[in-house]
């Protein structure tokens, strides 16, 4: 049974107050904004921040079974998800469309793990610096995976149309993607890195993180507002998907990530990278390999629907089910 109490108290965590006021100025039309300078800047700091602090703390466990075990996972959840959401969309959408958003549901979103972080810091629980690992990892099965399924199972109306689609091209994008470089190479450089002279920059790696978040999750709330009034065109059945496939996902891997590994936050992160969906990567390739999926589709399920709902939602219902 959830725990309401412990529901109210992780929804008043500041950052996620952050969001809210932000979705709530773009509803009131406020002119309020984050510049974009500052924005780039704020997520790659973020980025850094989760890929250094992991790599450090991978140094100091080294390199497992279990760590192995939990990359092989990730990889595996990155290619199975995108299987069965595939033949549920297709029901509903062409095969260019339902590839695309089960590319993105198969992937990972960089923000919402980075708000997990936050969350199992607000709750007093540690994850192993391994699923930072993980979490690249996650990016390009899963688009590699929605390009197959596009490719082997089109709609009829595109047997006479169907596209090549670029390999090499999409996979090299999918691995050098900015976000997925910069959290392997910030992960590898703390890796590496002398122990003593890592501590030297603590107060920028960790002190002001979640004020850093903060403001990054009020632009997101900002750009999330905007994104929902594209489902006025979109019907119900997409708006259902976003947000029950998520807590499908999350709610099963929640259960069987014990059997992975015994460290609850670790099961955390499994779960919300399960039920996180990708607005960033994902779309950046569709565009360049598959221009035929309509974005109006796939980004706002993903940043206005799925987005708020593991941050709001998700995580608490998540976090009580390993519990």
């Amino acid at each position: 049974m959830i725990n309401f109490e412990l529901l109210v108290f992780n929804l008043t965590n500041p950052t996620l107050l952050f969001f809210i006021l932000g979705m709530l100025a773009k509803f009131l039309k406020s002119d309020l904004e984050v510049p974009a300078a500052s924005k780039s800047f704020i997520a790659l700091y973020l980025l850094f921040s989760i890929g250094f602090n992991g790599g450090t703390e991978l140094a100091a466990t080294g390199i497992t079974g279990e760590i192995v075990k939990s990359l092989v996972f990730g990889l595996c959840l990155a290619s199975i998800i995108p299987v069965y959401a595939f033949f549920i969309l297709r029901t509903k959408l062409n095969s260019y469309n339902a590839g695309a958003i089960a590319a993105s549901y198969g992937s990972v979103s960089a923000v919402t793990f980075v708000s997990a972080v936050a969350f199992l810091e607000m709750n007093q629980m540690k994850f192993g610096g391994e699923m930072v690992a993980v979490m690249a990892s996650m990016e390009f099965p899963a688009i590699i995976m929605g390009l197959l399924l596009m490719s082997l199972f089109p709609s009829e109306s595109q047997l006479e149309q169907r596209e090549k689609f670029q390999w090499k091209k999409t996979i090299h994008h999918s691995l050098t993607n900015g976000s997925v470089l910069m959290i392997l190479g910030s992960l590898l450089i703390g890796f590496v890195s002398d122990s003593n002279q890592t501590a030297g920059i603590k107060h920028f790696t960790s002190d002001i993180f979640k004020g850093f978040l903060a403001i990054f999750l009020l632009d997101m709330g900002m750009v999330a507002a905007s994104r929902i009034a594209a489902f006025r065109q979109q019907g119900y059945f997409v708006l259902f998907f976003a947000i029950l496939l998520p807590l499908f996902n999350g709610s099963m891997v929640a259960y069987i990530s014990q059997f992975v590994t015994d460290n609850q936050g670790n099961r955390l992160i499994f779960a919300i990278l399960a039920a996180s969906a990708s607005y960033i990567a994902v779309p950046a390739a569709m565009r360049m390999v598959a221009p035929k999926a309509d974005p109006g589709i796939y980004i706002p399920m993903a940043l206005g629907v799925t987005f708020p709902f593991n941050i709001t939602i998700g995580m608490p219902i998540f976090f009580q089910l390993i519990h």
